[in-house]
Formats: structure tokens, sequence, C-alpha cells
């Protein structure tokens, strides 16, 4: 199965509401297509979003890695010579790790349809379906209040609450007010997205602890390079911690496995250069009893396929965070991943069982 043509396409759709955090406010999904044409005729998707503040990859730089790096290396390549392949495509460039993510799933598509299996059998099969939760964007209390109840309404039992924004006092307010809107059978998870310092970290999760607001985890509450920081908190709090920013990469796993910075780790394929260096972090937190969760940027259905593909093959991911196509408001990738509320079932289609890509105003 050699690979003939790699073409890349910008796409950019509008979000319904604004998504805020710690880190950002989005109105738009932006991102990189990424078209894999085999010689047998086999055509595989894959998607890279500009996600600056995390990844540092913007939609010229993911371009240019394709084109100028990626590219060159695969045409002609036969897949089916895979891990090298996948071996190559760590080192033919350093960082842009979106880039290679797009390329990767993308190859994943193409290796899975050659099976004749879904990607997510030809990972593993350990299930073909999955909930997901839904974001509560950094706003008043009362704001995340009443969409926290929206969401419930629309069949979510899970919410992930973005905090650190302003004073700590002010997060309180937030999660006190939503968790009295939802009631106590609704799972909130909060995610800090790096904003606040250890010691303020330690003091905001103990109040909440001590108010009874029944936080299942929190997210990334620390800057993501200050390893020692995070295991402060995960050591000073009953509340399960996550690692996301912390950890891109298997070594930075590795660090974060050794150390017992976190209880939990949040891959994303965006951080982790794709499919291929997802599953070794996967594995290594799976041998030191350690779950994960699999999450995402602002992407379109492409780019989620991809990643709960991956997500439902793995008997050690256990949490779903795939909201983003529910955030946009139009639809322009037909087929794969289907959702009813916060249920998601994975195409029996083979590959990413992706249908149609629109690539532009149709």
């Amino acid at each position: 199965m050699i690979m003939e043509k790699m073409e890349t396409f910008r796409t950019t759709v509008p979000l319904n509401k604004p998504f805020k955090t710690a880190l950002r406010t989005v109105t738009v999904a932006e991102a990189i297509f990424v078209k894999i044409t085999c010689d047998n005729g086999i055509v595989g998707w894959g998607e890279a979003p500009p996600t600056l503040v995390i990844t540092g990859d913007s939609l010229a730089g993911i371009e240019a890695g394709i084109n100028d790096a990626i590219r060159p290396f695969l045409v002609k390549q036969n897949l089916l010579d895979y891990e090298a392949i996948f071996q190559g495509l760590k080192t033919i460039l350093v960082n842009n790790t979106s880039a290679k993510a797009a390329v990767d799933m993308a190859l994943y598509d193409c290796l899975s349809q050659h099976s004749g299996l879904p990607l997510y059998q030809f990972l593993g099969g350990f299930r073909n379906k999955i909930e997901t939760d839904f974001t509560v964007s950094v706003n008043s209390p009362v704001e995340m209040g009443e969409d926290a109840v929206e969401y419930v309404k629309n069949g979510f039992n899970v919410l992930k609450v973005k905090v650190g924004i302003g004073e700590i006092a002010t997060d309180i307010a937030r999660i006190k007010e939503i968790r009295s809107r939802v009631g106590k059978e609704i799972k909130i998870r909060l995610d800090a997205n790096q904003g606040w310092k250890p010691k303020d970290a330690v003091r905001a999760i103990r109040r909440m602890e001590d108010a009874g607001l029944d936080i299942e985890l929190v997210e990334q509450p620390v800057k993501a390079e200050d390893l020692d920081g995070l295991k402060q908190v995960t050591d000073s709090v009953d509340t399960l911690i996550m690692a996301d920013e912390s950890v891109f990469s298997p070594k930075q796993a590795f660090e974060v496995i050794r150390r017992r910075s976190a209880d939990l780790i949040n891959i994303k394929l965006m951080k982790s250069g794709g499919i291929y260096q997802a599953q070794i972090i996967n594995q290594m937190a799976e041998t030191a009893g350690m779950e994960c969760m699999v999450g995402s940027m602002i992407e379109t259905k492409l780019g989620i396929t991809a990643a709960a593909h991956f997500a439902a093959s793995k008997k050690n991911i256990t949490r779903f965070d795939f909201d983003a196509p529910l955030m946009l408001a139009k639809e322009s990738i037909f087929g794969g991943i289907q959702y009813n509320g916060r249920e998601i079932t994975l195409p029996e289609r083979t590959g990413l069982g992706i249908e149609q890509v629109l690539l532009k105003e149709e």
C-alpha cells in the first residue's frame, strides 16, 4: 500500500458560544485537514487544530511541518511498513505534535481500512460505545450555573468545569452555584488549565472538600512544568489530581509516573503527536496502575473520531472528553462517531468511518 499523495486543507467552523478557559477564549474552530491517498484507492483523513497556548502550533506552522517535512518523508513509502514510518514520524521534525497527530491519524485510517476493520478494533476493540462529559466554560457563577443546568437537561451527567480565572473565592463560588443547581447526582470535574499556584490549589481544593462539593477530580491545577508543585497538590488533598499539559510525550509521562505527581493522566492526540505515541503513554500509565482520560482540543468530528477510536480500544482509558463537535454551529464531517446525547457510538465502517469531508462552503 504505497502512499501516492498527501494534501492539506484549511477549515474554519464557528462555535455556538465562545469557549473560555484560563488560557484562552475561542469563537471559531480552525483546523488543518490532511488527506492521504494510496495507490490501492484507500483514502485516509486527519485533523490538526492550532492551539498556540498549549502546543505552540499555528495553522501556518502545521501546514509547513506537514508539507515541508512530513510529506517528502512519506510519499512513495509502503504504509504497511508502519513501525518504521511511525518511528520516522517521531524524528523527522522536532515538536510539531499537532502536525504529526494529523498525519498519524490519517495513516491509521488507511491501515485499518486495509485490514478491513474499524480503527477501534484494529487498535484493540475493548468497547464500541463510550460516554463523554460536557464542558462548562469560565464565566460568572450565575451564567455557569445556567449553562450547567442546560447541559444536564440535554442528558449529560458529567460536567467538566473550567476554573482558574480570578480569585480562588470566585472559583469556589462558581462550583457552589453549579452544585446547587444540578444536584448531588451529577459528577463534576474541574479543569484549572494551569491557573493556580500550588498552595492556592491546595487551599481551594480543601475548601471544596470541606464544603462537600464532591469534586471527582481536578485537572492540571498548576503550571505544566511544575511537577513538584503538581505533586504537592496531589499529596495534600483527597481529590484525584489529573496531569494534562504536563504530559505531552512518553518521557514526560514517565516523570509524572515516577514522581507520582498526579493520580491520572489526560492524553490528547495533539499533545502526544498521534495514536502511536498515545498508546505508549497509556501502556506506561496502566503498568503503574494509573488510569487515563482521553481529551481533545477544539476540534471537528474528524479529529474527535480518531481520538474516540483510540480511547474506546483500551481498557485503561476510563474517562472521555469529546464534546467539542457538539459546540460547533455547523457540521462539516459526515460519518465517523455518532452522538446520542452523552453516548458516543463508534462506527462499524472500516478505518475512521468518515464518509464525507466538506472542505468549503457548499
